[in-house]
């Protein structure tokens, strides 16, 4: 893919959340070699003139102490719908937004993060604190019985053009050892895209009474991973969001791992998924 004509959006609120998001933003626009967009959102038309003159100043600040082409983006609009309209506009190959978990009275929450996310053609990397390092070394990847999941893989794929990293494949089996035959073929499938593309990676199954999202998040925190890759869930619908959808979990894990969050594409969901290799 080339990268060069296209932008990494970070919503910017002026927030510790919000620069947390830049400085992976940065990392990640060193490696793909391709610009940052601040995008700060308003609730009137007439805040935008107050805050122009304040997010250049951040933009100027990032430019000079990176080296790195920062343009800026003030709309009216809601977090939940101008966000991806803003990004789909302006072709971006990627959205690096901060959440502050799942705890607490503020805008984006985990299950508000994923409300933004949902619909969103473009993948998002949803980040709790600033980066560990300036790469990605180990990277989660949750095995379940959905078949869309082999979406994923593309994902993995283009990582693993920009970073040396080896992908941890990660199902789980129900306490006497047994996997469920979607998900196992999920796994086959995984491990044979995998090799096709000499892609490092190994196979962990967890066995445990809890949900996958936290065995997904116990594992990556027992190995330090870098970055977990998650699909949303397929239709989701308002009740989702209240009764809490097990990806907006992963999305505000406790270990503050970043979370590569990718929508299933109809398309391939039409068509059959295989094609995809």
């Amino acid at each position: 893919m080339e990268t060069g004509n296209f932008k990494i959006i970070v919503p910017y609120d002026f927030t510790d959340i919000s620069d947390f998001a830049v400085s992976h933003a940065i990392n990640y626009s060193t490696i793909l070699k391709t610009g940052i967009t601040l995008l700060h959102i308003v609730k009137k038309e007439t805040e935008i003139e107050e805050f122009t003159e304040k997010i250049q100043a951040v933009a100027n600040n990032i430019t000079k102490n990176h080296d790195v082409k920062v343009t800026t983006v003030i709309q009216e609009g809601s977090i939940f719908k101008t966000i991806s309209e803003v990004t789909e506009e302006m072709n971006s190959m990627l959205v690096v937004m901060g959440t502050h978990g799942m705890k607490g009275l503020q805008k984006l929450t985990g299950s508000w993060a994923l409300k933004v996310i949902v619909g969103s053609r473009t993948p998002f990397i949803v980040v709790q604190a600033p980066p560990k390092s300036k790469g990605i070394s180990k990277v989660v990847f949750p095995v379940d019985f959905k078949s869309e999941s082999k979406e994923k893989l593309k994902w993995v794929e283009f990582v693993s053009t920009y970073f040396k990293i080896k992908t941890h494949l990660l199902s789980n089996a129900s306490k006497d050892g047994a996997i469920d035959n979607r998900t196992k073929a999920n796994v086959v499938f995984s491990r044979k895209y995998l090799d096709d593309k000499n892609i490092d990676y190994e196979l962990a199954i967890v066995e445990g009474s809890g949900s996958f999202s936290q065995e997904t998040i116990n594992y990556s925190r027992k190995i330090d991973a870098d970055l977990i890759i998650v699909m949303t869930t397929r239709d989701i619908a308002f009740h989702d969001y209240v009764l809490g959808a097990q990806e907006q979990y992963t999305i505000a894990n406790d270990a503050k791992i970043p979370v590569l969050v990718v929508n299933p594409r109809t398309d391939l969901m039409k068509y059959g998924y295989g094609a995809i290799g």
